[in-house]
């Protein structure tokens, strides 16, 4: 057993992430996925969310600053912003509308 935790498990709260604990609606852990598989997950993630919750993403591949803000972008989520933390950065989104 690695102790990792499993990217579907949503992690404790984490030092840099961008909300307290309890914040966002959900938290992603895409921690050691490569491109495209945290927008994947978040894609998937949002898709079962309400309009206007939000999610966290927690993600260590570097494509992920491009690729998060515009999947937000072409997909009709907010993009609320970034913060690094070491090796992870941290993305908040808010679930747009229904389509």
């Amino acid at each position: 057993m690695t102790g990792k935790t499993p990217p579907e498990q949503e992690p404790e709260q984490e030092t840099g992430s961008l909300l307290p604990k309890g914040e966002a609606d959900s938290l992603l852990d895409a921690r050691g996925l490569a491109c495209p598989l945290p927008v994947l997950k978040a894609r998937k993630r949002l898709m079962g969310m309400a309009p206007g919750a939000l999610l966290e993403v927690a993600a260590t591949d570097p494509v992920a600053i491009i690729d998060l803000p515009h999947f937000c972008a072409e997909a009709g989520h907010e993009f609320l912003g970034k913060k690094s933390d070491g090796p992870v950065t941290y993305y908040l989104i808010r679930r747009g509308a229904q389509t």
